[in-house]
């Protein structure tokens, strides 16, 4: 599923543990308790995605958009996050 296209997906409760999704198009997908454990996000596109109480364990997420996603209770032990676009806090004039 390297590159594929899934925005909008509704992947609630999936089992992609494993998963090849590198490159991956996920903007706004529905993912909240979805097994992503070890899978290989690299450079993909989850901008505005619902990650909540995902599992994302030695998942590599380097490269990733996770501009505007929800990560609320989601499961990040020993995730790679090198390079990931994860924008936490808003700068103030």
């Amino acid at each position: 599923m390297s590159g594929a296209y899934l925005s909008g997906a509704d992947l609630r409760d999936a089992d992609l543990s494993g998963a090849d999704l590198s490159g991956a198009y996920l903007r706004g997908a529905y993912l909240s308790g979805a097994d992503l454990s070890d899978a290989d996000l690299r450079g993909a596109d989850l901008s505005g995605a619902d990650l909540s109480d995902a599992n994302l364990s030695y998942a590599d997420l380097s490269g990733a958009d996770l501009s505007d996603a929800d990560l609320s209770y989601a499961y990040l032990s020993d995730a790679d996050l090198s390079y990931a676009y994860l924008p936490i806090l808003e700068a103030k004039k």
